[in-house]
């Protein structure tokens, strides 16, 4: 099969943004002891991919993002539901949600550290409070465009409210939280690893460039892992929207992205 051309636009700017990188550490633009080039952190990389320990630390940053994120879609999609059908609980809970998203997660990971302790219980909660509003506004959202000649024709065929729901509701809005679950994978790697970088004794790619940023020697170890990050996200982000097209690819026929 041959590569369609998003993946090579794809690939170019990739390269364009390493060649760049590369440029500028080589000629001093940078502090290249610090920002180490490209021809370096990549080789350090596939080293540290054959090292047992390493990879134990990213499928712990990895297990712990897509346990956070199966908690969040639990949470947020059922909620989402509740809060875009049922108006007066729109009404009244809308306040509370808007006060709790815009806090971010890493301000409370000194709380969370004396609750949970440095264990992996600790990122998990985090990234689950993080990921939960991409989720839950999507879900909420996608409730306001359903066709309401949808909801009325189920209804004159005797389904409940319940019935709504999950047979009408919920295939609609489907696409939308997929969307939302491809954002939310996102920010919940992105906590996982800020708390792993802070918290020290958690497991997990984080404390591994935390480790290596203790020594100016390891600079390459760090990018290397930051590097892993950015792949590991890439990879998700395709493969939820690969998992999109399959699904829902009449959603998105025609009109393009």
């Amino acid at each position: 099969m041959r590569p369609g051309p998003r993946f090579t636009a794809g690939l170019a700017g990739l390269v364009g943004l390493f060649l760049v990188w590369e440029a500028a550490s080589r000629t001093g633009l940078v502090p290249g002891y610090y920002l180490r080039p490209p021809s370096v952190v990549l080789p350090t990389l596939v080293r540290l991919l054959g090292d047992a320990g390493f990879l134990r630390a990213v499928i712990a940053t990895v297990l712990a993002t897509l346990i956070a994120v199966a908690l969040s879609i639990l949470i947020a999609v059922p909620a989402g539901l509740l809060l875009g059908s049922v108006s007066w609980v729109r009404r009244a809970m809308m306040t509370v949600v808007e006060f709790l998203r815009p806090i971010p997660a890493v301000a409370l990971i000194p709380l969370a550290l004396l609750t949970f302790g440095t264990g992996p219980d600790t990122k998990i909660v985090l990234a689950t409070f993080a990921g939960l509003w991409p989720v839950l506004f999507n879900t909420m959202y996608a409730l306001d465009e359903l066709d309401p000649l949808h909801v009325q024709t189920a209804r004159a065929f005797g389904v409940g409210r319940l019935g709504v729901l999950t047979r009408v509701a919920l295939p609609s809005a489907a696409p939308f939280v997929l969307t939302g679950v491809r954002l939310t994978f996102a920010m919940a790697l992105a906590v996982v690893v800020s708390v792993e970088l802070f918290s020290g004794g958690t497991i997990g790619l984080g404390q591994l460039v935390l480790e290596a940023s203790a020594g100016a020697s390891q600079m390459d170890v760090v990018l290397a892992g930051t590097v892993l990050a950015g792949v590991i996200g890439y990879a998700a982000n395709s493969g939820l929207e690969k998992l999109n097209d399959r699904l829902f690819g009449w959603n998105t026929r025609g009109g393009g992205r």
